[in-house]
């Protein structure tokens, strides 16, 4: 818990620090921003980023390599989507909910031009094509955490079935784990560092006159944010897994989160947390790179919304076929979301496109996504984290690690370091 309070001061600081380089400091807010702010922000993003391929295929592929891990895969698999679909609906009915409520479009300027270009979503086709690597290591290159899963799939059940020789590939890929393990808790040392230069270059360049301006949209898209929040706590309450326990061990990757607007740059902090929590490692191994891939409740909250926010600006009635097709193209679009900040405007243009709706919304809403994007990077990382530990409550695994993780694993979640016996799982 020392960790995630040290993140959440560097947040606080940083929004101080912003704020008054911005206010008073005006002219020297963009020369600290390129030749300070964002290198460091970016040199620690870069950092973390560096181990989640290695960390992610070699903790996949030492999995697929357990006895029971092969039969495990296509049950996983199913209920981790089967849970997607219905809380990312649930995420943009309270996304669509909420502005059909507060109505945040009517009233705001929209005489301003759009900066960002619609794009045709990928047909269903190609998109399965898509998951097939025709190249491992191009795969591994480009972070592509859908085909380094299939590919791991291969290795490690490949592995399974020749014990004795893939023994050196395994051992290999056990020190490679261990090893990234402990760059990792080198790496997290420098988190509050990273996230007050990245959440101070925001505030520092952009400032607080937008959030003026657009106050009410984004009051409501944060009160979106934080009903869908609360919805998860209320799965986890009632499928006992213990919600007050989840935001002790996971507090530290959904601050990280809410800093630096990252899914993928959270994923290594979030698989350290569920070993904290004690969630059977075999099944947060594989479900939180494949949630991460996949798994966008923040980006489903806020199609909904600022689709809404969009129909309302505009003067566009609000049909049942218009709602339907938000409805169906944001659930989709939500999972095609890439986890990198600003990923969600992009995304945007691709609802307003299918549904009809003026793109010049998405320049509306553009100064302050970036003061969302930590809110909703958080509400990505509860959904992926929380299903993920619903689906231990289903698969009957790990209850009584889950009801003695708060004894003996508080301090090393907050060192952000697995113990000796954990990394060589």
């Amino acid at each position: 818990m020392a960790h995630t309070r040290q993140i959440l001061l560097a947040l606080i600081l940083g929004i101080l620090a912003g704020g008054a380089v911005n206010l008073f400091l005006p002219q020297w807010a963009g020369v600290l921003d390129t030749q300070l702010l964002t290198p460091l922000g970016q040199v620690f993003l870069r950092l973390l980023q560096f181990i989640v391929v290695p960390l992610v295929f070699c903790a996949l592929v030492l999995s697929f390599t357990q006895v029971d891990r092969s039969e495990s895969v296509g049950r996983y698999a199913g209920k981790l989507l089967v849970l997607y679909v219905l809380t990312s609906a649930v995420a943009l009915a309270i996304g669509m909910g909420m502005a059909a409520w507060l109505t945040p479009g009517l009233g705001v300027d929209s005489a301003q031009a759009a900066g960002v270009e619609a794009r045709d979503p990928t047909p269903l086709a190609q998109w399965l094509v898509g998951l097939v690597p025709k190249n491992p290591f191009e795969a591994l290159a480009e972070a592509n955490l859908l085909q380094i899963i299939l590919a791991a799939a291969l290795v490690g059940v490949a592995a399974r079935q020749l014990p004795e020789q893939s023994r050196p590939l395994v051992s290999l890929l056990q020190s490679g784990y261990d090893v990234t393990l402990k760059i990792l808790s080198m790496v997290l040392k420098l988190a509050p560092i990273g996230v007050f230069a990245l959440i101070a270059s925001v505030v520092a360049t952009q400032g607080f006159d937008l959030l003026l301006k657009l106050g009410l949209y984004v009051i409501g898209l944060l009160a979106a944010i934080g009903a869908m929040a609360v919805f998860y706590l209320a799965l986890l309450a009632i499928t006992g897994a213990r919600p007050l326990a989840y935001l002790r061990h996971f507090g530290e990757a959904l601050s990280f989160a809410l800093g630096t607007a990252s899914s993928n740059a959270t994923l290594p902090i979030a698989l350290n947390n569920a070993r904290a929590y004690g969630a059977p490692h075999q099944l947060s191994a594989f479900a939180l790179p494949f949630g991460t891939a996949l798994k966008r409740d923040g980006a489903a909250v806020l199609q909904g919304f600022n689709a809404l926010f969009v129909a309302q600006l505009f003067g566009v009635e609000v049909t049942l076929t218009l709602a339907a097709t938000i409805f169906s193209t944001g659930l989709l679009v939500s999972f095609s979301t890439a986890g990198v900040p600003g990923a969600g405007l992009v995304a945007m243009s691709t609802v307003l496109s299918a549904a009809g709706l003026p793109l010049e919304g998405v320049a509306v809403v553009a100064g302050v996504d970036r003061f969302t994007d930590g809110f909703r990077t958080s509400l990505n990382v509860m959904g992926n984290t929380a299903n993920a530990m619903l689906l231990s409550r289903l698969e009957g695994r790990g209850n009584a690690a889950l009801s003695d993780s708060g004894k003996t694993t508080s301090d090393q979640s907050a060192s952000g370091q697995p113990s000796a016996s954990e990394a060589g799982r």
